[in-house]
This record gives structure tokens, C-alpha cells and sequence, in this order.
């Protein structure tokens, strides 16, 4: 496994992800994903599922430090008189005494963000969280985090795949010494039917899933999500250090992107996207 460093924090680049995953998935996936070298796995309050992987870890016989367990706090919980409570219920269902990596699950306004900060430096400071980020946060939002927080925001958490131009937050996620960790990275399943992605796994004799996790991990300081149901597919999916991509392969899926290609921005939660590059040309 390699790791991605940001802002002290040394995080497993290729992570497995639950999200939409039920108790009787979880129970199969965890395990396999574990079996097939992963050693990081991303949850959240609002999945539903910190328990099962709480579960699973505890039986597989892997050492605590051997495994990066990210969650994310509700918005409900970013209130103060909230947001410890549901960090000990976190550790309660995921059976550990502490988090690596904690984050802030989406933007939100009904709290302010100074007292979001608050909750998650409180956590680093009471031993509970080792590391802490945000998000879905825009660069605007991410920026204002950074300077409020006295632990070290070390990712921000979004939407990436080969469809959408994230140029514009992932260089200022550079900027910031921000880790990405990208979601979604199949766009939910289109990938597998695109030619471009097909001629390159054809003459690479590697998945389109393998092509895709591959050429984001390849991006400097980018953590790729892994999310299957199919634990056949696991291995497969974990098997993504022994090869490169070439710089022209590379261009090749990068210039699959394309305007209107979001897939995730809930109602009531999303924030102001920031503007695609080449919609920001054209504002120019």
C-alpha cells in the first residue's frame, strides 16, 4: 500500500468505501476488502454502517494501528451542545478509542463554521481523532477552514472521476498542503462503457475500474475510493500499484471531462460549486 502525506498525516492512498453499503454487503466486503490488502476504510455517521465496520475490523485480527478508519459527523451534529456526543457514539459503534481521520460531511450554514472547527479541534485535543478535514467544501469554504482550525485540515473529501474538471479545488488543495480523496471515481458505473477507457484497459490487459483508480491515484496527493459490492472484484481493484500510466493515457482521461457532469449535490446541502475551468474561461 502507498500513502498519501498532507499536513503530517500519512494516509493510506487507495481506501475501500461503504457508502449505500447494507449490514448483510458490509459483512462480506469489509472482510474481502481487508483480505485484499485495504487498509483504509471510509464511513460515515449518516451511512448507517460504522458499526459493521467497527465488527468486522475487531475480527479480522489486524493490529489497531494496521487500519485507517475515516468517519464524518453529521450536519445535524456540528452543534456544540452535538458534536462530542456523536464522536463517542462513533467510537462506541466503530469499537475504538480513537479516529484517524474525522470530517466534517458537508457544508453547512445552519452552524457556524468557527464552531464546526471548534468540535473537530476539541476531538484532536481529548485524544479521540488523530486527524481531521472536511468535505465537499468548495475552495472559498476549504480556505476559511484551514485558517480556523488549529489541528491541520489534511484532505478534503469530493466528487472525482474521469467526467468532472476538479482543476481549479484540487490546485488549491495543493496550495493548502490539502490531501484529495476522491469519491464517485466510477461515476457510477459509466466508466465501464466509455471506448476511451476500454481501449486503454484492453491494451493494458487491466480493468476499467483498475484504469480509472489508477489514473487517480496517479495524481500527486490524490486518495482514491474504492467502492464494490462484488467481492470478486476486490482483489482486482486493490491490484493498482504494479503499473503506471502513460502521460499520454493520462491526458487521454482527463480529457474525457465535460461541462454539467456532477453527479452528487443534494438540495439543502451542496455548497457553490466552484466553476469548472473551462467555465471559468469563459467568464474571462
Amino acid at each position: 500500500m502507498q500513502f498519501v502525506t498532507a499536513n503530517g498525516a500519512n494516509i493510506p492512498a487507495l481506501g475501500f468505501g461503504t457508502y449505500g453499503m447494507s449490514r448483510p454487503d458490509m459483512l462480506r466486503m469489509i472482510p474481502a476488502a481487508l483480505d485484499a490488502g485495504f487498509r483504509h476504510i471510509d464511513t460515515a455517521q449518516i451511512y448507517r454502517n460504522e458499526a459493521e465496520v467497527g465488527e468486522c475490523v475487531a475480527a479480522s485480527g489486524l493490529r489497531r494501528e494496521d487500519v485507517f478508519l475515516t468517519t464524518k459527523v453529521w450536519v445535524a451534529n456540528y452543534p456544540k451542545r452535538a458534536f462530542a456526543a456523536s464522536v463517542d457514539d462513533s467510537l462506541r459503534k466503530l469499537r475504538i478509542d480513537y479516529i484517524d481521520l474525522l470530517l466534517l460531511h458537508w457544508p453547512s450554514t445552519a452552524t457556524p463554521l468557527a464552531e464546526q472547527i471548534e468540535g473537530l479541534n476539541a476531538a484532536v485535543q481529548a485524544g479521540k481523532v488523530r486527524h481531521v478535514g472536511v468535505s465537499n467544501f468548495n475552495r472559498t469554504l476549504m480556505a476559511e477552514a484551514v485558517k480556523l482550525s488549529a489541528a491541520p485540515i489534511v484532505t478534503n473529501q469530493f466528487e472525482y472521476h474521469p467526467y468532472l474538471n476538479q482543476a481549479l479545488l484540487i490546485d488549491e488543495c495543493r496550495r493548502l498542503g490539502v490531501s484529495v480523496t476522491a469519491y464517485c471515481g466510477m461515476a457510477v458505473g459509466r466508466v465501464f462503457s466509455d471506448p476511451v477507457l476500454e481501449e486503454i484497459s484492453k491494451a493494458r490487459r487491466r480493468t476499467v475500474a483498475q484504469i480509472v483508480l489508477r489514473w487517480l491515484l496517479q495524481q500527486e496527493g490524490v486518495v482514491a475510493l474504492s467502492r464494490t459490492t462484488n467481492p470478486g472484484r476486490t482483489a482486482n481493484n486493490a491490484a493498482v500499484f504494479d503499473f503506471a500510466l502513460t502521460a499520454a493515457e493520462m491526458a487521454a482521461i482527463h480529457g474525457l471531462a465535460e461541462t454539467n457532469s456532477r453527479i452528487v449535490s443534494p438540495s439543502g446541502l451542496s455548497p457553490a460549486w466552484d466553476p469548472t475551468p473551462a467555465a471559468a474561461l469563459a467568464m474571462l
